[in-house]
């Protein structure tokens, strides 16, 4: 028979809700990782690919990921850019005639962008990660010691 606390089992076994704060801020730090790495649309299938392989908590891989979402995708997209060119020290890039600009000739004219845009996006993809690490363990910690102080 099927029972509300047996369905709450399960869902907690799940989502892991069992944990330790270091693997659940772990599987956070991971999701903020894939939030800003630069292989846009493959995102969620990273995060899936994560919690199956490294048996991490789904919640918490996802909740990560979601920084990167529609309202937020044009500032990652600039500041991974900017970054990057700060980084590779470009500062006289070409400009981007958006007028001129066809299907054909794309990527000539975005390519001088790429690698400067690769290396801000993996910058802020391991400071982002190294900054939510600490962050959600503390959360995580003084949240359970203010749910059950014994």
């Amino acid at each position: 028979m099927v029972t509300l606390e047996s369905v709450r089992q399960q869902l907690a076994q799940v989502l892991h809700l069992q944990e330790t704060p270091h693997r659940t801020a772990l599987a956070f730090a991971i999701g903020v990782f894939i939030a800003f790495a630069p292989h846009y649309f493959f995102h969620t299938a990273s995060v899936v690919f994560c919690a199956w392989a490294f048996r991490l908590n789904y919640l918490a891989l996802f909740l990560g990921s979601f920084i990167n979402n529609p309202w937020t995708l044009a500032p990652i997209l600039g500041a991974s850019l900017y970054t990057g060119l700060l980084l590779v020290g470009e500062t006289s890039l070409i400009a981007i005639e958006w007028e001129q600009m066809t299907v054909d000739n794309m990527f000539e004219m975005l390519s001088p962008y790429l690698f400067p845009f690769l290396v801000g996006a993996c910058t802020l993809a391991i400071l982002g990660c190294l900054i939510a690490y600490p962050v959600m363990r503390w959360a995580i910690t003084r949240y359970r010691e203010f749910k059950d102080p014994n």
